[in-house]
């Protein structure tokens, strides 16, 4: 049981630390694959952290942390989407231990009631009574926006009575104040037929569904109308309608809100393996449906063939019957009433582009979790890159870079680090002191360095790298190239990494003559690729250094009659440096060396 919690605590936390900081909401399951939680966030993986990253007080919060099992998330453009999605979530799936359910506050809709002479009002309760239900909203001010449209364009009444024809006839009511301010046309009391406030609630209808373009040109021209005839004050109080009328058609959606029963589908490979294919089901102006699945690769399958087998399966396992199919390239495929849509602008493309942006996450967040699990994928996935990239016939399994180090010629010294499968393997790094070149010559430098390695790999059958990298340019890399395959006859391929006036890697050379092949700074190729030069650069350097202090040491040492090679070794063993040895104290140098010996170097060195 133990181990089982473990492994799922190591599950979640892989799945968090890969959320990206976007707006969207998120979907918490327990171990049954049931919703038992949805919640929205400005930046996902923010707020998800933070019911991991603390201990939570007894209550709700704890239970309902201490039973997920699996998280689940979908993206969006902005909060308002977020907040529209997360509602429409909630009512499909009712999660147990939603939080934002826990004082029964929901975001408000429209309500058209289902009676004789129908009301229409804002509320928070959904009662399945053959009532017709607009919404939820977001934004408290457009909804009611909306609704002081309809007030204002179509009277209604607002009254609880029983407003049957029966009641009436019989004149059991009078008519009220809303009636003499003419917020109502008296409908209880026979002065509006039941057909003419039919009318107003089928036009209202089409308001409440987006359909404000018909009702927006009618108040337009009366606006114009009134003007023309000098009655600037009735002007004015329709152009306020207007304006109301426009601030709702403008308001943001998760989808335009004219959208409805639509089918959309994106995808996106990951090479032969993989392909990852995001459905997306709109009603009503809404995402009410969204899932993203993976299909394993089991021949040389097309993207155009896989995406017909998710629009098949998709639209059989949630029975879509969606007359329109969004769709990012065209399809040679054919549906019973169904119109592919390849939308190039317009609402229609921005959802397209949100199940793009939605498939590519979730292809991202998959390939981090893989590479988690299995850090060796990550860098098969890197090793492939660089093979691509220099259309190598193998996978570089072991990488090995040279730098020089040396000022003005004096303690030349090389290094060669080794990377098996893009890891350092330090017990296979190598340094030279450089024996047949006198004074700062690199190129001569590099030659003999080259040479010696490969020369003993030969003699010895060591295995050889299955590529060579220079901290250098061309010039690096011709060396490098006359005693691989001129003087030695080995077929090794050779590149050079070259540095900017900063000192910062800048460029990857390849080929003869070579060439820049275009890296992306930030990419993981790329900082790979950077970390190769940066520590051959530091072994190489701190080679030198070392050799330097020795050989200052020794000089320093060399004056005082007496001390010997094995003298000065012992010194430079526990002291490391002549300032240390300078600052020792008579005591501390007695130990090495011995009272007579420390006495004449403390006497010599201060």
């Amino acid at each position: 049981m133990e181990q089982q919690e473990l492994r799922t605590s190591d599950y979640l936390k892989g799945i968090v630390m890969s959320l990206p900081e976007t707006p969207g909401i998120y979907q918490y399951l327990d171990t049954t694959g049931t919703i038992i939680y949805v919640g929205k966030a400005k930046n996902l993986k923010r707020r998800v952290y933070s019911y991991f990253s603390k201990e939570h007080e007894p209550g709700k919060t704890r239970v309902l942390v201490s039973r997920i099992a699996d998280i689940r998330y979908i993206v969006v453009n902005t909060e308002e989407d977020a907040l529209l999605l997360e509602n429409n979530l909630i009512k499909k799936y009712r999660p147990r231990y939603n939080v934002l359910l826990k004082d029964d506050k929901t975001y408000p809709s429209i309500c058209v009631q289902n009676e004789y002479f129908p009301r229409v009002f804002k509320t928070r309760k959904i009662i399945r009574n053959g009532s017709l239900y607009f919404g939820p909203y977001s934004h408290f001010p457009s909804m009611m926006a909306v609704l002081n449209l309809i007030k204002h364009l179509y009277p209604l009444r607002t009254c609880n009575h029983n407003l049957s024809p029966e009641n009436i006839h019989a004149g059991k009511f009078n008519v009220c104040l809303e009636y003499h301010i003419k917020n109502c046309a008296g409908p209880c009391v026979g002065l509006q037929s039941h057909e003419d406030y039919m009318k107003n609630i089928e036009l209202i209808k089409e308001i409440l569904k987006g359909d404000t373009q018909r009702i927006s040109k009618l108040l337009f021209e009366q606006m114009q109308e009134l003007a023309a005839n000098m009655k600037f004050e009735e002007a004015q109080q329709v152009k306020e309608k207007y304006a109301l009328v426009e601030n709702y058609r403008s308001k943001s959606e998760v989808v335009s809100s004219v959208l409805h029963n639509i089918d959309v589908f994106s995808i996106e490979e990951d090479g032969e393996k993989s392909a990852f294919i995001n459905y997306l089901h709109i009603t009503n102006g809404a995402i009410n449906q969204a899932f993203t699945f993976e299909y394993k690769k089991r021949l040389e399958e097309t993207k155009e063939e896989l995406l017909s087998l998710g629009i098949i399966e998709m639209r059989e396992r949630y029975k879509s019957l969606s007359r329109e199919i969004i769709i990012p390239f065209p399809l040679d495929m054919e549906l019973n009433n169904v119109i592919f849509t390849v939308p190039q602008r317009g609402d229609k493309k921005k959802l397209l582009d949100l199940s793009l942006l939605n498939v590519k996450q979730y292809k991202a967040d998959r390939m981090k979790q893989t590479e988690k699990l299995n850090p060796e994928q990550r860098s098969i996935r890197l090793m492939k890159e660089i093979q691509q990239e220099l259309h190598l016939e193998r996978m570089p399994l072991q990488i090995e870079c040279f730098d020089n180090s040396n000022i003005q010629g004096s303690d030349a010294v090389a290094a060669c680090v080794v990377f098996k499968k893009l890891k350092p393997s330090k017990k296979d790094y190598r340094k030279y002191n450089i024996k047949t070149v006198e004074g700062p010559d690199d190129y001569a430098s590099m030659k003999e360095v080259v040479r010696r390695r490969y020369k003993r790999a030969i003699e010895e059958e060591s295995p050889l790298p299955d590529l060579i990298i220079t901290d250098g340019g061309k010039g690096q890399m011709e060396v490098v190239r006359q005693v691989i395959v001129n003087e030695l006859n080995l077929n090794i391929p050779i590149a050079g990494l070259a540095k900017d006036r900063k000192h910062r890697t800048s460029e990857l050379l390849y080929g003869f003559p070579p060439q820049t092949i275009g890296l992306k700074q930030g990419t993981l190729l790329f900082r790979l690729l950077e970390q190769i030069q940066d520590e051959v650069h530091r072994f190489a350097i701190t080679f030198h250094r070392d050799k330097r202090s020795k050989r200052q040491v020794a000089s320093a040492l060399d004056s005082i009659e007496g001390i010997g090679e094995k003298t000065k070794a012992q010194l430079l063993q526990k002291f490391k440096s002549v300032k240390r040895i300078r600052e020792a104290t008579l005591e501390e140098l007695s130990t090495v060396v011995g009272p007579a010996k420390a006495k004449k170097i403390q006497d010599s060195l201060s």
